[in-house]
């Protein structure tokens, strides 16, 4: 029997050297908070979005609160945003008293569907916020299409999508601001929390670097109320080493995805069509004998996730929330047979034929 574990860090980070090269240079440097690593990973990161403007904040969370903060988007304001989601995308919007306005995917792509969108707006609806789920990117040229008929801010949360395109653009150049995640998972990681906003709006990306320094552009001197929220010198070294090689690993897990999608294509599993522009942080298959599945992979030494248990809707903390009290029916047969498979490089042929082998296995029996 084989051990395949769902994620393995130590095989993704095969980098390490270059790693540990970045992290010598800062320390040499005597400098560690908003200095020339960051400014330099910005720039660097920008330019891979085909973005004007990166501003490097603490982590994906922060930066999709402070896109809302930068446009004013608060109590009563109404923000359109997929139902199945990970929970950060919707914490983000009920931390400014924002209402989260939760739309069903659609089930041939499991992110937004443009006409559940529209038929969501309202007179207090004030932006779009599109995720690309799973590396999956997300309609953008629909929704910009919608936003800009209704006159209405479009957002898009990329925290898995570094590096996919859509329609020839890169996910992060597509709406009025995008947020991205570093964490050492993320196709583009780090050693610990990370993320940043990226903006075509040079107004918008200066309030953004107010937002996150404690609302200073001078020091001590504030010229509104911010956060503490930098993306480090030490990890904007580390993104900036690894920048240069996100399409090389992104091709690689194209290649495994694609290998995946006609190794299951024959059993009752969903999986979703290959997308050559689709950078696939995760691999989810739907299984109506999920549990039963992940317990034989398991038994056969094959790790799996489900992204996500449980929906926000469903979530404890919002159980008081007029907005949560709502039946989302494909959003919670997601919940219910989503299943990720092992995928990240350095996961070899022999090791993916294996995982695919066990499933045939469970559905042969």
């Amino acid at each position: 029997m084989k051990n395949i574990p769902y994620l393995n860090l130590k095989q993704s980070y095969q980098d390490s050297q270059q790693i540990l090269n970045a992290i010598a240079g800062v320390v040499e440097s005597g400098w560690y908070i908003l200095g020339r690593q960051v400014e330099d990973f910005e720039a660097k990161f920008a330019n891979f979005c085909q973005a004007q403007y990166c501003v490097g904040v603490g982590n994906g969370l922060d930066a999709l609160r402070l896109i809302l903060c930068a446009y004013d988007i608060g109590n009563g304001d109404e923000v359109i945003v997929p139902a199945n989601t990970y929970i950060a995308t919707i914490l983000a919007i009920t931390q400014v008293g924002a209402i989260p306005v939760l739309v069903e995917p659609s089930l041939d792509t499991l992110n937004l569907d443009p006409e559940q969108v529209n038929s969501a707006i309202s007179a207090r609806t004030k932006a779009i916020m599109a995720v690309h789920l799973y590396g999956l990117p997300a309609p953008m040229a629909e929704l910009q299409l919608i936003a800009q008929q209704h006159n209405l801010l479009l957002f898009d949360d990329c925290a898995q999508a570094h590096g996919a395109v859509v329609n020839g653009k890169k996910v992060g150049s597509w709406g009025n601001a995008s947020g991205f995640s570093f964490f050492p998972t993320k196709n583009l990681g780090c050693l610990g929390d990370g993320g940043a906003v990226t903006t075509a709006d040079p107004e918008i990306a200066d309030k953004i670097r107010l937002l996150r320094n404690y609302g200073s552009g001078q020091k001590y001197y504030n010229q509104v109320a911010g956060w503490n929220s930098r993306l480090d010198e030490m990890q904007a070294a580390i993104l900036l080493a690894r920048l240069t090689e996100l399409d090389a690993r992104n091709e690689a897990r194209r290649r495994l995805a694609r290998r995946y999608v006609e190794g299951l294509s024959d059993l009752p599993v969903t999986s979703l069509p290959y997308n050559p522009h689709a950078v696939y942080h995760i691999f989810p298959i739907l299984a109506p004998e999920r549990d039963a599945l992940g317990s034989f992979l398991k038994e056969r030494g094959v790790g799996t996730i489900i992204h996500y248990p449980v929906p926000p809707h469903q979530q404890k903390c919002y159980k008081h929330q007029d907005w949560a009290a709502v039946s989302l029916p494909i959003t919670e047969m997601i919940a219910k047979q989503e299943l990720s498979l092992p995928l990240y490089p350095g996961l070899t042929d022999e090791l993916q034929d294996y995982v695919i082998n066990q499933i045939k296995s469970f559905y042969a029996q």
